[in-house]
């Protein structure tokens, strides 16, 4: 039988063992490394590129540099920062209702009880749905009249007093009515990467906490969350990445509306470049949405770290 090679505690021998795997890591890592060039880095750059220009679809007028004038514009024009203010509000309502849900769901269903397999399949299922498939379904649940499913449901909950709501075509509705479709879509994600996080945790902390006397609450607070830390970072990230990257469900349910209360950042990019063919309008949009997008990951990233540091 081989026995095992020793390791030495040389820092010649060390280095000599890194350089021959260097080539090896950067084989197994160049399928990302060319997904991120040519998916991420390169379209930036062209979309960084044609932000200076004054680029039009089916324009005459010869390719030009204007240095920083469409950006100028898109910060002087009410229906952009209208769309940056949509997509603020979003973000503050989606990102803590779902991760607060998901957390919950994931607690619930880390219990040993049965059917929970169930419960877990059916709470995921909309994650695998097309998001035109469930922008349709709400645009059923959210129909206008005392017919609609929503209005009827509430009408029964409140024993008539319910007055039947218009919610896609009313300004003060239609934002949270969008949320509430996206939190319902996406909150299955999340749950799944949080028990799964949950299962990760050894129960020997758990018995020994019990054994101390300590409380659910307390097991809680001194075990679960701080074992959770990564995880809901991870969660929180990737939600707020996706509440910025709202266009699906604007496009199919509200097209922007009722008087721009559900124009988004990408929405517009989207309908300067291909609805008003102003390509270069469309890039300097799209330019801004990837600084504010890296700008917050980078944020949380930093306290993510200085958190465990202190810890």
């Amino acid at each position: 039988m081989a026995t095992p090679s020793k390791r030495t505690n040389s820092p010649v021998l060390d280095g000599l063992r890194r350089e021959q795997d260097t080539p090896t890591a950067w084989i197994f890592a160049l399928p990302a490394l060319a997904g991120l060039i040519f998916f991420v880095l390169a379209p930036f750059l062209l979309a960084l590129f044609l932000s200076f220009t004054n680029l039009r679809l089916g324009s005459p007028l010869p390719l030009e540099f204007t240095g920083l004038r469409q950006y100028a514009r898109i910060f002087a024009d009410a229906a952009f920062l209208r769309a940056l203010q949509n997509n603020t509000v979003f973000a503050l309502m989606v990102v803590p209702v779902q991760t607060a849900l998901a957390l919950g769901l994931a607690l619930l269903i880390n219990q040993p009880l049965r059917g929970m397999v169930v419960f877990r399949t059916l709470f995921f299922t909309p994650v695998i749905f097309p998001l035109s498939l469930v922008s349709v379904i709400w645009i059923l649940i959210f129909a206008p009249g005392p017919d609609g499913t929503l209005n009827s449901l509430l009408q029964w909950l409140t024993l008539g007093a319910w007055e039947p709501r218009d919610f896609l075509h009313d300004p003060r509705l239609a934002l949270p009515a969008i949320t509430v479709t996206s939190i319902w879509q996406g909150v299955g994600f999340q749950m799944v990467i949080l028990l799964a996080a949950l299962q990760s945790i050894p129960a020997e902390l758990y018995e020994a906490a019990r054994v101390d006397g300590a409380r659910k609450r307390q097991q809680f607070v001194h075990i679960t969350l701080p074992a959770l830390k990564n995880p809901l970072t991870f969660v929180i990230l990737v939600t707020t990445i996706l509440a910025f990257r709202l266009f699906d469900q604007v496009q199919i349910m509200t097209r922007g509306g009722p008087n721009h209360a559900t124009t988004t950042v990408m929405y517009e990019a989207v309908n300067a470049a291909f609805g008003s063919q102003q390509v270069a309008r469309g890039a300097a949009m799209t330019v801004v949405f990837f600084t504010i997008v890296l700008t917050l990951t980078l944020v949380q990233r930093r306290i993510a770290g200085q958190e465990r540091a202190t810890s």
